[in-house]
């Protein structure tokens, strides 16, 4: 992997982690392109660049990450159960399902459901929750199962989780920011097992290269994470349901 294919891999974490158009599946299309093999130094790389993210997520939020804000976080680890469960128990049969040809259909099936959740939507409704602490318990297991559709590579983590929180009443604004604090205990637990997995690894990697990924990652992800807030504001997630159909679309006429 040269310094080249670093800095790209690493914008494409950084920007598509928190985005509801799927990290895994871009990164996947993305090494195809790049003629990028998946050996040690590639794994030892993926997971700087996740760990990075993970950092992106804590100086973003950095007063939620205190003893005093223990009940949103319970409600968070209780969210993140469901998909650490079933991740764990079908680790290998969700490996062979990493193909472009599924990362295809499910960006098209992901963005149509965006549509048809934004179709019905109603933003103005004052009941919703536009703060993420008040997000009770049976919205959070709820999101969490969602969540569980995000081991279907292309399916998209924060996808699964912004439509499922949108669907409890939940505000975007709100939906988004638990979907990036949800992301620190599932990206954490995935960081760490990978680490304990493929730690020697490290040793055949090249530590500029990995610099570089983690640092240009870690940047992106930082100011992403601020601008997708701005952008709801002004914005609904029509935009990415249809870059999700059109991503699809392309991969499935390339790759088929």
């Amino acid at each position: 992997m040269t310094i080249f294919d670093s800095v790209i891999l690493g914008i494409i974490e950084g920007f598509t982690e928190f985005l509801p158009i799927s990290s895994t599946g871009h990164l996947i299309v993305a090494s195809e392109f790049l003629g990028i093999n998946q050996n040690s130094v590639t794994k030892a790389y993926e997971v700087i660049i996740q760990f990075a993210a993970i950092f992106a997520v804590v100086f973003n939020y950095r007063d939620k990450f205190c003893i005093d804000k223990i009940s949103l976080w319970a409600k968070v680890f209780l969210a993140f159960l469901p998909i650490a469960i079933v991740g764990f128990i079908f680790s290998h049969q969700i490996k062979e399902l990493f193909t472009i040809q599924i990362v295809a259909i499910m960006f098209i099936v992901g963005g149509i459901i965006f549509l048809a959740v934004e179709k019905f939507f109603i933003p103005n409704e004052t009941h919703l929750i536009d703060d993420v602490e008040e997000v009770t318990t049976k919205q959070a297991l709820f999101i969490g199962l969602a969540q569980v559709f995000a081991l279907i590579p292309g399916t998209s983590r924060a996808g699964s989780t912004i439509i499922s929180a949108l669907l409890v009443g939940l505000s975007r604004k709100a939906s988004a920011e638990f979907s990036f604090l949800l992301a620190f205990p599932v990206m954490s637990a995935v960081t760490a097992y990978d680490l304990l997995k493929h730690y020697h690894e490290f040793s055949d990697a090249n530590l500029v290269t990995l610099g570089v990924g983690f640092i240009v990652s870690f940047v992106v992800a930082y100011f992403t994470i601020k601008l997708f807030l701005v952008f709801l504001e002004k914005f609904t997630f029509v935009a990415f349901g249809i870059y999700r159909i059109l991503f699809g679309a392309i991969l499935l006429i390339f790759f088929n």
